[in-house]
Parts: structure tokens; C-alpha cells; sequence
């Protein structure tokens, strides 16, 4: 492939149709490039190279969609929305990567067109940022944003994952929230802000705890230490229920299939996680609750198995 166009990708993600043009591809060679695989067009006027397509999961390759629309733009415009969130490595579980995102810079009425949306608003002087060579709007508005074309649980699971790494910070959030008042859309913001918590380490974690919430159960506490006889701490749970006697650990399919220790095999990560749980129940007498991914596809039942497994005190928590 041409060294400037490889490099345009390197540097911008896409390159433009022209810009290969320019440099001597006409119609027939850039058909034949696609058809081989060797360029792939990531939306009409541009294009990747198939390496860099091939190598990149749902989130990458929505990104250089996103990043295509930019380039693409009659007029000044950031990521915005969920288009900004893998700019900063946010979660997209169960979010629309169908549509980019764009907010405009000149404030003029945004319009659709297609797999775009540009949004009119109000931009403070902190709303916008850069983020690997790209505009975008910061974390903190990114994430109120995601709360009005998204719903609750996905919200929740960004806002999250934001916090978490220190992106943003409640405070951060309410001060922002408090000029969102004329933002369409915002009935759930209050709600997802009110149920945020940054101690949540994954996608997992979150989606469990909003379940506690959705079916009325004890609401739990992310990331609880549990500590040996000398008071040392020797692992921190999941979620947990230290007064109901129960603590949850969500297993995502990462956990057993990529070792955490050089050398260690799926089988041993299995065994030592078997131990570590063995270790916690004897220390603490508490019973451990397991959820996978698939648990969340049956809700009320998961819910159930949960309030039975935490007693009656769950009631009355």
C-alpha cells in the first residue's frame, strides 16, 4: 500500500477517497483493492487498510467509523455522545454503533444524514478537548450525553467505567448536569447520576448491581475488602452484603480465558479462583453468589436465586 496513505491511517484512522485519488488510484484500482481485501471502505469515500480493519474489534472498528464522519464533515464538529466514548476506552455494551454522533462547533441546528446524527448545543469552554489527534467532548459531558440516547442500564455501565478511571468525578457531573436543564432527553441523567458508583470495575459488576436495584433487592457494595485474622486484606469481592452474609462475583469469559500470570493455563486460573473463594467463604462464613453473562438474559430469575441466597434479611435491608 502507498507509504502517505498508510500513513494517513496511522495518523487519522481513514483516508478519503480523494486522497488516494491524488496519488493516482482511479475507480477500477480502488474497486479491485476492496474486492481483495487489501483496502476496506469504512463508509462511502472512506477507506482502511484491510490489516488494520481485520485486527480491530466492534469498538475500534466503530471508531474509525466515527472518526470517517469527522473527516467527512462540511463543517466544524466533534464526537460527541457515544461517538466520543472510544476516544477514552468507555464501554459500548449495548449501545447503537450504528449512527455516528457529532456535535457542531458554530452552534447552527445539527441535522441527519445517513449513519450520522450532528447535534446543536451549548458548548462550555471545557466541554471540548482532544483525544489521540481527534476533537472530542470531554468525559464528563460525553458521559451525561450518553444518558439521553441511551438507556438506563448501558448509561450506567459508561458513567461507571468513567468514574472509575478518574475521567470524571461526581462533583464534575453534578455541576455539569445543572446546566443540561434545557437538554432534550435528560428524564433519566438524574437517575443514572443517583445509582453511578466508580468502584465498579466492570461492565459485569455494574449490569449486577442494577439488577439488585431494578427488583428491589439490598443494594450491595462494590469492591469490598475481606481481610485475614491479622486484619490484612486479602482480596476485595465483586459486590457484597457484609450484614446479609453474602458476596457476588461476576465471571466474565476474560477471567478464565486469558491467564492473569505469565505462564498460567486456563485450568490453573480456574483452580486458583476455586481456592480464593474457598479462602473468602472460610474467612468470612459468607455464602458466594456466581453470575455469568447469560444470568442477565433471565433477570427475574437471577433476582430470585439472589434474594433467597441473602435470606430473609433481604426484605427488611
Amino acid at each position: 500500500m502507498d507509504d502517505v496513505l498508510e500513513a494517513i491511517c496511522s495518523e487519522k484512522g481513514v483516508f478519503l477517497r480523494w486522497e488516494a485519488e491524488e496519488l493516482g488510484y482511479h475507480d477500477t484500482a480502488i474497486a479491485h483493492l476492496v474486492r481483495d481485501g487489501s483496502w476496506v471502505r469504512v463508509r462511502r469515500g472512506a477507506y482502511t487498510t484491510g490489516p488494520r480493519w481485520t485486527s480491530l474489534d466492534a469498538a475500534g472498528r466503530y471508531a474509525l467509523f466515527t472518526r470517517a464522519t469527522v473527516r467527512q464533515a462540511k463543517t466544524s464538529v466533534v464526537l460527541s455522545h457515544i461517538s466520543a466514548l472510544p476516544e477514552y476506552g468507555a464501554p459500548l455494551w449495548a449501545l447503537d454503533l450504528t449512527r455516528a454522533h457529532l456535535t457542531r462547533l458554530d452552534g447552527r441546528t445539527g441535522r441527519k444524514e445517513a449513519g450520522v446524527q450532528q447535534h446543536q448545543g451549548l458548548l462550555l469552554p471545557d466541554d471540548v478537548t482532544e483525544r489521540n489527534g481527534v476533537g472530542v467532548v470531554s468525559a464528563t459531558r460525553a458521559a451525561l450525553e450518553v444518558t439521553t440516547v441511551a438507556e438506563t442500564e448501558p448509561s450506567l455501565c459508561v458513567i461507571d467505567n468513567l468514574l472509575n478511571r478518574g475521567l470524571t468525578t461526581p462533583k464534575q457531573l453534578a455541576q455539569r448536569y445543572v446546566a443540561m436543564n434545557s437538554w432534550p432527553n435528560t428524564l433519566k441523567t438524574d437517575l443514572v447520576l443517583r445509582l453511578a458508583d466508580g468502584r465498579a470495575q466492570s461492565v459485569g459488576e455494574t449490569r449486577a448491581r442494577f439488577l439488585c436495584w431494578l427488583f428491589g433487592l439490598p443494594a450491595p457494595i462494590p469492591q469490598y475488602p475481606i481481610v485475614d485474622e491479622h486484619g490484612n486484606v486479602i482480596a476485595y469481592v465483586d459486590l457484597a452484603w457484609p450484614k446479609l452474609g453474602a458476596f457476588l462475583e461476576f465471571d466474565g469469559r476474560v477471567k478464565y480465558l486469558r491467564p492473569f500470570r505469565e505462564g498460567e493455563t486456563a485450568a490453573e486460573v480456574v483452580i486458583r479462583e476455586k481456592r480464593r473463594e474457598e479462602l473468602i467463604c472460610e474467612l468470612t462464613d459468607w455464602r458466594c453468589i456466581r453470575l455469568i453473562w447469560s444470568d442477565f438474559d433471565r433477570a427475574q430469575f437471577t433476582a430470585t436465586r439472589i434474594r433467597n441466597i441473602l435470606g430473609t434479611g433481604a426484605s427488611a435491608a
